[in-house]
């Protein structure tokens, strides 16, 4: 007879979590992993980062899940190295060697290749990724054996920098780092870069090393967040409002933030502003103004946009003290 499995008692949990997801896991499976380590009651994530690439992956908890979408358009930064003369049915290494083909090109060619893939790119979305086609992510079909046809979309690649390359020998490899806007498939661009050398190409390493204003440096990994005693795993957290770092900022004094919250529009001398994060004075011993929600800011009136509740705002007061 089977011991019946331990449930766990969820807790409000606010805040975001950059986490250094490994290689292996979905993106769902990091933060489901993650919500269980924190005994989180809700989360969500930024975007998805593709199972056989690691690095930074934002994850939100609680109050931060309703600014999570902000950071779905954010520049990422990738580090990746290009397998050149092997293309595979997949566009990385795990997948069916379709052709090999001899490595010719010179240092200068690859730089004018380079060159060619900096700026606004056309890219077909590759048939191994989550992209729905009639409500069916494009794998589905791939690993059915079927290819179905993709619109080209716009994408930009505001860096494409050399780090190391080796155009001889056994293995030779463009050592790649890749700042670029959202949507944009390094697979393909792995691709289409050994296409435009005459050689072909898939990718043999995928890293995220940045995505908005963070880094891996800030990350930590789901072995170090296990490892810390379960009562400080909440301190690995960063605040709610850093997902905000690039909004104005309003302060509001006690009465004009209790209406702000009921979702009031409030009448102030603030320039117009699309993006405004909205502050509250210091409650309950707390040194620091405290998160009311974001707003924008148009002909001197203080819009309400996204509001934390009550409740959320009282359980971020009470884990800070």
């Amino acid at each position: 007879m089977n011991a019946p499995r331990t449930r766990v008692q969820r807790r409000p949990v606010h805040g975001v979590l950059l986490l250094d997801k490994p290689l292996g896991l979905s993106s769902n499976q990091a933060l489901q992993r993650a919500k269980w380590l924190l005994r989180a009651e809700k989360a969500g994530h930024t975007g998805t980062l593709d199972p056989l690439a690691s690095g930074v992956l934002p994850l939100c908890f609680g109050a931060a899940t309703k600014f999570s979408q902000l950071h779905l358009d954010a520049d990422k930064t990738y580090e990746t190295v290009v397998r050149l003369g092997v293309v595979t049915s997949t566009g990385d290494a795990e997948g069916d060697v379709l052709a090999t083909a001899a490595v010719a090109c010179t240092p200068g060619q690859v730089v004018e290749v380079l060159d060619r893939f900096t700026g606004p790119i056309t890219q077909v979305p590759p048939m191994h990724s989550a992209l729905k086609k009639d409500g069916k992510p494009l794998y589905e079909y791939a690993r059915d054996g079927q290819t179905v046809e993709r619109e080209p979309r716009q994408v930009v690649i505001h860096e494409l920098e050399l780090l190391d390359m080796q155009l001889a020998g056994e293995e030779p490899f463009l050592r790649l780092r890749v700042r670029c806007s959202k949507g944009t498939y390094i697979r393909t661009l792995g691709e289409d870069i050994g296409q435009a050398l005459g050689c072909g190409g898939h990718l043999r390493f995928l890293r995220r090393v940045a995505t908005g204003p963070f880094e891996q440096s800030q990350c930590v990994t789901l072995e170090a967040l296990e490892a810390l005693p379960e009562a400080e795993r909440q301190q690995a957290l960063q605040p709610v409002d850093v997902l905000l770092g690039d909004h104005q900022t309003v302060t509001l004094d006690a009465e004009n933030a209790a209406r702000f919250l009921s979702g009031m529009r409030r009448r102030g001398p603030w320039p117009n502003a699309s993006h405004v994060a909205v502050y509250g004075p210091p409650t309950q011993g707390a040194t620091q103004p405290v998160l009311l929600g974001t707003a924008h800011v148009q002909g001197g009136e203080l819009i309400p946009g996204r509001l934390l509740s009550p409740n959320d705002i009282q359980q971020i007061l009470e884990a800070q003290s």
